[in-house]
């Protein structure tokens, strides 16, 4: 089997979630290929240098520097909607050039191709809007619904019962034959022991997500830590510059770490703070690391708003 796996470049959450699906196609025997454009493909790249990578549609998103970003997405929409239609026409060449059999998409809209299994990956099933566009939520929820209708399978990395990690998200109450629920999903194995883990620093932060709101989210950390005594490393989330460590007294920047260094320096800190996207909560799952999880939600963002008052005890 040859399968394109193309995560949305939106932030780095998408990316993430995929690494434990691809080296699973690989054990497997599968022929991976990897398709994306920005940080996400970046990172698949680093993880996984000797399979075959090709560049899609670039999607250059930015939330606003405000509280709400209803209209930087409705700016987006038509940007959107192109980068579907031009990822169609390239999938076509894709597919066609390198003989592919199997799709899956997570969240990259127009990924898909007729003349193969199409699978689309997403936690997100239901739309969350901010208050005082709640009415419009039923509509959003039909318009993301619409971008995967091509597909013949929909994968929701979560658990069907029991634990639900996306709530009501990823568990809608119109059910979908074509929704298998997978399991939470990590790069970071559940069944891994808890570690005493490099206590070097005492809290952790990882940033991720669109620009302006990830430089504005490492600007107030900084500022908070500023005159601390805490020991602090603040991961950057930019995968594309040099991984040169900067040091200002107390406080460590790096761009990125690898898996097993971040693993570490999570199970030593006394406190890890970090945007409330799905594919970070997953990951802080897996390590059994929620409950010293300071999580805020990107302003504006309703699904990581829902998403961290849904976390705020665990």
């Amino acid at each position: 089997m040859k399968i394109l796996i193309a995560p949305l470049n939106w932030g780095l959450g998408h990316a993430t979630r995929c690494i434990p699906l691809i080296r699973q196609y690989l054990q497997e025997g599968a022929d991976v290929v990897l398709g994306g454009t920005g940080e996400s493909l970046q990172l698949l790249r680093k993880h996984f240098p000797d399979l075959t990578v090709v560049e899609l549609a670039p999607l250059q998103l930015r939330y606003s520097k405000g509280r709400s970003q209803v209209g930087a997405m409705i700016c987006a929409a038509p940007q959107i909607i192109r980068f579907a239609r031009k990822n169609r026409k390239r999938v076509d060449e894709i597919v066609h050039t390198l003989k592919i059999d199997t799709i899956l998409s997570d969240n990259c809209f127009g990924v898909y191709n007729p003349h193969c299994e199409n699978i689309y990956m997403t936690h997100q099933l239901e739309i969350c809007l901010p208050k005082g566009w709640k009415w419009l939520e039923s509509v959003a929820t039909s318009v993301h619904a619409r971008l995967y209708a091509n597909y013949q399978h929909i994968w929701v990395p979560d658990n069907e019962a029991g634990e639900l990690l996306s709530g009501r998200l990823g568990h809608p109450q119109k059910k979908d034959k074509r929704i298998r629920y997978i399991g939470p999903i990590s790069r970071f194995s559940k069944s891994e022991p808890i570690a005493t883990g490099d206590a070097q620093y005492d809290v952790v932060a990882l940033l991720s997500g669109l620009e302006p709101q990830r430089s504005i989210f490492e600007e107030e950390i900084v500022n908070r830590y500023a005159v601390s005594n805490k020991r602090v490393l603040i991961v950057r989330g930019k995968v594309r510059e040099p991984n040169v460590r900067v040091t200002h007294k107390n406080i460590t920047l790096l761009p990125s770490l690898d898996d097993e260094a971040l693993k570490n320096v999570l199970y030593g800190a006394e406190l890890i703070i970090a945007r409330s996207g799905y594919s970070t909560i997953m990951d802080l799952w897996a390590l059994g690391l929620l409950y010293k999880a300071e999580l805020h939600p990107t302003p504006g963002q309703s699904e990581q708003e829902y998403l961290a008052q849904l976390h705020q005890h665990s």
